[in-house]
């Protein structure tokens, strides 16, 4: 094919591959990035959403954000969130995966494997429901359970007091999303070659040194993916929070998500839920922006 004609198509390659994208940043444009600099506008806004009625305050709601006690706590409960979750779905799930696939036996591992991933099966609000029951102070399995091994005086009203309500909340959400993370981090040492245990093993490597000194730094762009996932998804727990005490008891249990829900819907105060939402974005945005960086100078090479 002459030079010349390969010059002549490169143009019109080009305007056929832009043809195909425009529709899709369309679609994010009008889906994703207006709805983002629309929220920011609502938040400038006094906003009675019944009466339909308008007033531009400026930033006057995020100086209220500032000495919003109720929105301190509610950030406090969701960095507990993050804290607990990136303890147990990031570096318990990381042992897990290790201990599950160092076993010999192939059927073990994946009968353990479909085992821990069970729960996360089960929805979220499903989850809450089943946990409201168990947290049941006079009927529920934990305060038996406890009766049964004679520790009965510590059984107590676990979603019914702000000192035990939130960590109850995270030990459900931990319970429900933990075997996800194991399977996934499975699956990552599993691409990990075989040669490098080989190696490892006849350098006479013990089984805790392999994992500190091959595993977990074999597993880095899964552990950056998945510390991410999960700080990003502690800052917008909601269902579980909604399912299991709405918030309370006297708002000790109140996060991002409730507390902007509660403000919008239910005082009728959306500019200052708007405000709240964009908190939210810019909280969840700096958190990954952040760890793809650390991500993308860490990477891996096969």
């Amino acid at each position: 094919m002459p030079v010349r004609t390969i010059f002549r198509r490169a143009p019109f390659q080009r305007a056929l591959g832009l043809a195909w994208v425009i529709p899709a940043l369309a679609l994010v444009g009008v889906f994703v990035y207006l709805p983002l600099v629309q929220n920011f506008g609502f938040s400038t806004l006094k906003w009675d959403i019944y009466s339909g009625s308008q007033e531009y305050v400026g930033l006057e709601n995020y100086r209220k954000l500032i000495g919003d006690p109720v929105f301190w706590s509610s950030f406090g409960n969701n960095l507990l969130y993050a804290v607990v979750s990136i303890a147990f779905q990031v570096f318990g799930a990381l042992l897990l995966a290790a201990l599950v696939e160092s076993i010999r036996s192939e059927r073990w591992r994946r009968g353990l494997r479909a085992v821990y991933f069970i729960p996360s099966a089960i929805s979220l609000t499903v989850a809450g429901l089943l946990f409201y029951f168990v947290y049941e102070p006079n009927l529920g399995l934990l305060n038996h359970a406890l009766d049964a091994v004679g520790l009965g005086r510590f059984g107590q009203s676990w979603l019914g007091q702000g000192d035990t309500a939130m960590l109850a909340i995270i030990a459900m959400s931990q319970w429900q999303g933990f075997g996800y993370s194991t399977l996934l981090f499975a699956v990552a040492i599993q691409r990990i070659p075989s040669e490098i245990y080989g190696a490892a093993a006849i350098d006479g490597t013990g089984p805790i040194r392999r994992f500190v000194h091959v595993t977990v730094p074999l597993v880095r762009e899964m552990t950056g993916l998945m510390m991410m996932v999960t700080i990003s998804g502690a800052f917008q727990v909601f269902n579980e929070v909604m399912v299991m005490t709405g918030g309370g008891p006297d708002n000790s249990t109140q996060v991002l998500g409730t507390w902007l829900y509660r403000s919008g819907f239910v005082r009728n105060n959306f500019g200052y839920a708007a405000a709240i939402a964009t908190v939210l974005f810019v909280i969840t945005l700096g958190v990954a922006m952040a760890q793809l960086w650390v991500t993308r100078r860490r990477r891996v090479e096969w």
